[in-house]
């Protein structure tokens, strides 16, 4: 009888979180286990475990999988030293962009190529970290796996990786769906329903936050609010150089639930990012019926299909525009929520799980 795969998982991701990376991870991580709890024809072929350091004990036990204390060491040093040590020439699975460099019997998701295509939106360390071993790992890795064929694309033309070594499996976002909204986000914040755009407190270049700002500015939208909810502050934005209009509201990071929240209630979500490996978040405000605004770049279109209303990322009076027309044509909102609905239904963490262990047995 031959035994099933061992997969060995890279738990580092449990020391960060708040991205749509480190999202990708954890919903993936608890739907393969599900999928082979149910199926035990999967589970005479494959198995995982998920390791981690010490300091990443509380979160993974949180994520109710099998999982390993593993030491010793942290961080990136953890990850580049200790996990193959252990591993032993087992199968690694990393799921956040960075690999496993002293390994080639390796897997690893790449979500985007950002550090070549936005540069601006990270630190020199990080750039040169970052493409010093997707350089590596792309070329000595079983396998890559990808977000969207617009990443895939942007892998091979920056010769991160082989077209042949890679693989895509779209996210799920059905995860907001598990979220009850909390409308008390409203009341704290001083919405009004129907009268505020959300979007992403996000200073990186790339998500092209700025440009929002600026159509906010504008007196056409002197009613409107937007709230911007993440990591990112007004004294962040300010300090490099980004005025704030009076009609901007900084939610911080918020819960699923308030983000549900935000979601039931706004005129529509705005999402102006001059590139994406994916895009959550527009798919996510689609999933609670809010209308989604969303740049025609990266991979936006590929997972927006014609679910969205499209606007030039470099022209804020566009986005005004956009705006205004969901305000005013109640048939076009209502036609896009129920569009909205139907093409964010297509992308399940399930299927991505079925995907993944798929991809692996395949090896």
């Amino acid at each position: 009888m031959v035994a099933p795969l061992k997969v060995i998982i890279n738990g580092r991701f449990l020391l960060g979180g708040g991205t749509g990376v480190h999202r990708v991870a954890e919903e993936l991580v608890v739907h393969v286990h599900a999928l082979l709890a149910e199926r035990p024809d999967l589970r005479a072929r494959i198995a995982f475990e998920l390791w981690t350091p010490h300091s990443a004990a509380d979160r993974a036990r949180a994520l109710g999988v099998p999982h390993r204390i593993v030491g010793p060491l942290h961080g990136r040093s953890w990850e580049q030293i200790t996990l193959p040590i252990r591993a032993r020439g087992g199968l690694i699975l990393s799921l956040c962009n960075v690999g496993v460099i002293a390994t080639s019997n390796s897997v690893t998701m790449l979500h985007d190529a950002q550090v070549h295509l936005t540069p601006a939106s990270y630190s020199p360390a990080f750039r040169a970290w970052y493409r010093f071993q997707q350089g590596l790992i792309g070329h000595r890795h079983r396998r890559i796996l990808t977000v969207s064929d617009y990443s895939r694309e942007q892998l091979v033309r920056f010769a991160i990786a082989p077209a042949d070594r890679i693989r895509v499996i779209p996210n799920g976002i059905d995860h907001i769906g598990r979220a009850e909204p909390a409308p008390a986000i409203l009341t704290s914040l001083g919405l009004v329903p129907g009268r505020f755009v959300v979007s992403l407190a996000n200073t990186q270049a790339h998500k092209n936050i700025p440009m929002l700002l600026r159509a906010f500015a504008d007196p056409r939208l002197r009613d409107m609010t937007l709230v911007l909810f993440g990591a990112d502050t007004a004294e962040a934005f300010r300090a490099l150089g980004h005025a704030i209009p009076d009609n901007v509201r900084f939610a911080g990071r918020v819960s699923d639930r308030e983000l549900a929240g935000l979601f039931a209630d706004a005129l529509c979500m705005a999402f102006p990012s001059c590139t994406e490996g994916f895009g959550l978040p527009p798919l996510e405000a689609m999933r609670s019926g809010c209308p989604a605004v969303v740049a025609p770049a990266g991979a936006l279109p590929e997972v927006c299909g014609e679910a969205a209303l499209y606007a030039d990322p470099h022209d804020p009076a566009g986005w005004v525009e956009a705006v205004l027309r969901l305000h005013d044509d109640p048939d076009l909102r209502a036609h896009l929520i129920a569009a909205g609905e139907q093409q964010a239904a297509r992308f399940t963490w399930r299927a991505a799980a079925e995907r993944l262990v798929e991809e692996l047995l395949a090896l």
